[in-house]
């Protein structure tokens, strides 16, 4: 194959698919001898970043993203657009499919792979969450462990460790860094809503959406404006992002002036939409959407408090969940639920009314399919092969550092096998953590989080640890039991002797597992 690649690759999170696809990419360019260079759009930015002439040169392009990507410069080019687990699963197949079904992009309702131009996405709701997310991870993980810095200056204990106040001691120097710590990292929580509506909104409808999705979200969670006991939370947040979004994307199809035109994409549209949106948020869905949310997790705080099992069962729920997909919009969808409770609820209750259940199980359960992986390989190394046992250290490397994505590689080969395992172990590290009433308030999410981070629990760094190695041994034991041993190949001189009884018979090597 003597072709000449170009691809982008980009993911939600901007971490793990992201540079796992163009690794993908980049290994089956060298066993198979096509020339590629992939431009990662991760969340430290684009690297490795293609040029006129790269692109120029190139046979086709291959756009591996689940986040809206800039394709101006790919005008005239034959282009192909999937998504990142395609790469990761065979890039040398999709390099062949695209170079086969790839077409010019240019045209309006031009189809390029699984998308079609000037039209909206078979899976376009998932796409603009998805670009959403990718920008708030940033501010969630810095504003979530200045949280969790500051508070571990915040607990007063007793000679026995028991919590018996929780504030800062603002005559101490330390103890006022830490106050002013604490109220950065509540201002990061405040604009990490905002700043998701908007670039939902700039999925969408671009630039002009921006502002007025970012205003439409603060203020549907500004109880004050609102007149509510509570703001609206990331429902609101979604509902305003999207209503903006096709409302500009609206106003951008009207035939405007050219005197005014200069003014429509930084003026106009801006205004206009902001103006709207206001007015939806001040007199519509501002209000049933608080009473709604803040009804949610005052019933949530209620189960919690009056019945011990419910933690078990909301925080297995939320594991499973986080296990289903391995990243995917199932995985998403549980991280930023877990995210909002603790958010909307410290914001509602203060910091010792919070709640902690679905956001502690979220992080418990999100590593628990790749480390589980790996210890499969070490506890069953009979039922792995050798390139299983490398890929099985990779998943532990990620799975350490809180990467679900690790299990991917696996999850493709045997997807009923691995789903089947990862909801379960995930799903007991999630229930545990929530019967235990374990607090995460920041740090990675998986054993070494008992280390790197802040997390409250009943005996300090040992449950946090027995937790989530609960749900990451049952993962094992799973997929070791379900898996067959690998046969070892036999060979000519190992086939036995003929006989006068045994009459001799051609071997054939045994095919492994």
């Amino acid at each position: 194959m003597s072709h000449t690649i170009v691809a982008i690759t980009a993911c939600a999170a901007g971490i793990a698919h992201t540079y796992m696809a163009a690794e993908s990419f980049e290994v089956a360019g060298q066993e198979h001898g096509f020339k590629i260079k992939v431009e990662t759009q991760g969340s430290i930015g684009a690297e490795n970043i293609l040029t006129d002439e790269e692109i120029a040169a190139a046979d086709v392009v291959i756009i591996a993203s689940d986040i809206e990507v800039e394709m101006a410069r790919f005008v005239g080019k034959k282009v192909y657009k999937t998504r990142p687990k395609e790469a990761i699963k065979d890039a040398k197949a999709l390099v062949e499919l695209a170079l086969k079904e790839g077409s010019i992009f240019g045209g309006k309702g031009t189809e390029v792979g699984n998308i079609t131009l000037g039209k909206s996405s078979e899976n376009g709701f998932i796409q603009h969450i998805m670009s959403g997310i990718s920008y708030m991870v940033p501010m969630v993980i810095s504003a979530g462990l200045l949280l969790a810095i500051a508070n571990i200056f915040a607990f007063q204990k007793d000679d026995l460790g028991r919590l018996v106040a929780w504030g800062f001691d603002r005559n101490d120097p330390i103890g006022d860094l830490m106050y002013h710590l604490f109220q950065v990292g509540k201002v990061g929580f405040t604009l990490m809503i905002p700043l998701f509506a908007g670039f939902v909104a700039n999925s969408i409808a671009s630039r002009p959406a921006i502002a007025p999705a970012m205003i439409g979200a603060y203020i549907a969670n500004d109880a004050a404006f609102l007149g509510t006991e509570t703001g609206g939370g990331f429902l609101s947040a979604i509902l305003v992002a999207f209503i903006v979004g096709y409302f500009v994307r609206m106003l951008k199809k009207i035939r405007w002036p050219k005197i005014v035109q200069p003014l429509v994409p930084i003026m106009i549209l801006p205004l206009i939409a902001t103006f709207f949106i206001t007015i939806v948020v001040k007199y519509m869905i501002g209000g049933p959407i608080a009473s709604g949310m803040g009804a949610m997790y005052d019933g949530l705080t209620w189960m919690t408090n009056t019945y011990s099992a419910s933690t078990f069962i909301i925080g297995a729920i939320i594991g499973a969940m986080i296990g289903f997909d391995f990243g995917g919009p199932v995985n998403k969808t549980a991280l930023i639920f877990g995210t909002a409770v603790f958010t909307d609820t410290v914001a509602k209750y203060g910091i010792e009314g919070a709640n902690f259940v679905p956001g502690t199980a979220a992080q418990a359960a999100i590593s628990v399919a790749p480390l589980g992986i790996f210890l499969a390989s070490q506890l069953f190394k009979n039922k792995f092969t050798a390139t299983e046992q490398i890929s099985a250290k990779s998943a532990f490397g990620m799975g350490i550092v809180g990467v679900t994505e690790g299990a991917i590689p696996f999850a493709a080969v045997n997807p009923v096998q691995m789903i089947t395992a990862s909801v379960a172990g995930s799903a007991l590290a999630g229930g545990l953590v929530g019967f235990l009433d374990v607090k995460f308030y920041g740090g990675i999410g998986s054993p070494l989080g008992t280390f790197v981070g802040y997390i409250e629990q009943p005996i300090p760094f040992v449950t946090w640890i027995l937790c989530t190695f609960a749900g990451i041994t049952l993962t094992a034991l799973i997929i070791g039991f379900w898996r067959k041993p690998i046969e070892v190949e036999t060979t000519p001189a190992a086939a036995p002797v003929a006989t006068e009884q045994a009459p001799v018979i051609d071997p054939q090597p045994i095919k492994t597992a």
